[in-house]
């Protein structure tokens, strides 16, 4: 029994310095929130004060200066003498980046770190980014933990009971985070750099495992996405020749096809890319909707005669067809001069039209009239 005495003095010890669960100190209540710049998440995680005090007391005009200190100041306990805003309260707040960003134009690696804010009377405020993000407040702040410092300017806003923050201006590859209290809000902007290069080391990633890498379909995808986006593009060439010839796996059809093609035109190989597409064009199976499509896409790259000709073999392929493949050969007599053949297949096509283009029907008649026109 002796022998287990200190045990349980030890256990009974640790157990006290635990937190039972109960509201939060000051009724500060914890929020976080988070936002995605493409594949990188972004995530801020605060305590929220009110501009009315746990006793109801209205502190409006009394925040920044007053509450809020400017500058950097001796709290009183801890070891720093010269501590900023913990730019929330309780617990630090903290910002995490899962992969490396630019803030306000500063390089920041991925990670946690605490988030303060040194607010000035006059003259920009600063943001803190720390590695210390585990504290408790500001007390035990050193400057020597900065990774990242940069200038902000704060701004009217509309009044804002509880600290908040949020993202706005949010683009492929940036967003801006906003803190708003009382009548203030002030904003870093976040940029990823390279976002394209993050998105293509995911799906490497996924292309070498289950279920993604055993099927055509992601390789195709991913080699269409480094055509769309103008980068990586001799790996997407190979992405492409597995979505076709791959063991097991490559399927040889129209979309694996155009893809590669276009993948050899993005490559400056135009020969070998029509070479490519006079095959998928030809493919037993190939969808109405795809051969319309691809020579639409002629058309809009100025080669007016081949469109034509795609169009035609849409016609030989599907005669059923009611609609599109009138359409399509519409358009191709109309961008080759040939007003007579334009006209005739406009009229077919409009006597077909389906339920899920009649909203299109205007725009339709439009084309048939500026032809009759002579326009």
């Amino acid at each position: 029994m002796k022998r287990l005495l200190p045990i349980l003095l030890a256990f009974l010890a640790t157990a006290a310095m635990a937190q039972l669960p109960g509201p939060p100190d000051g009724d500060n209540q914890k929020a976080r929130v988070s936002q995605w710049i493409g594949p990188v998440e972004v995530t801020i995680t605060y305590s929220s004060p009110d501009v009315h005090d746990p006793q109801g007391k209205d502190r409006t005009g009394h925040i920044w200066g007053e509450l809020v200190a400017y500058g950097f100041t001796d709290q009183g306990f801890g070891t720093s003498k010269a501590a900023p805003w913990r730019a929330g309260a309780n617990e630090n707040t903290t910002i995490y980046f899962s992969h490396a960003v630019r803030v306000n134009g500063k390089d920041l690696p991925a990670g946690t770190y605490a988030l303060f804010l040194d607010v000035e009377k006059d003259g920009p405020w600063n943001w803190i980014f720390s590695k210390r993000s585990g504290a408790w407040g500001s007390y035990f702040y050193d400057p020597k933990d900065d990774v990242a410092r940069t200038a902000a300017t704060p701004s009217d806003a509309a009044y804002a009971e509880y600290l908040t923050y949020y993202f706005d201006d949010r683009l492929p590859s940036s967003a801006t985070a906003w803190l708003q209290w009382e009548k203030k809000k002030i904003g870093f902007k976040i940029e990823v750099p390279d976002v394209n290069s993050i998105y293509i080391s995911l799906m490497r990633d996924k292309l070498e495992g289950t279920p993604f890498g055993w099927t055509w379909k992601p390789w195709r995808d991913a080699a269409q996405f480094c055509v769309n986006n103008k980068v990586n593009l001799e790996e997407a060439l190979k992405w492409a020749d597995q979505s076709i010839s791959g063991t097991f796996i490559g399927q040889e059809n129209f979309q694996t096809l155009s893809t590669k093609a276009n993948v050899l035109r993005a490559l400056g190989r135009k020969e070998e890319a029509m070479t490519l597409m006079d095959k998928a064009i030809n493919l037993p199976d190939v969808a109405v909707a795809d051969l319309h499509q691809y020579g639409r896409s002629l058309m809009e790259s100025g080669d007016n005669k081949k469109a034509l000709e795609v169009f035609k073999l849409n016609a030989q392929k599907h005669p059923a067809d009611p609609f599109t493949i009138y359409v399509g050969l519409a358009r191709g007599y109309a961008a080759n001069g040939d007003k007579k053949n334009a006209i005739a297949n406009w009229e077919k096509a409009l006597k077909n039209v389906p339920e899920n283009q009649k909203s299109n029907m205007p725009y339709y008649q439009e084309e048939l009239k500026k032809l009759k026109e002579g326009k």
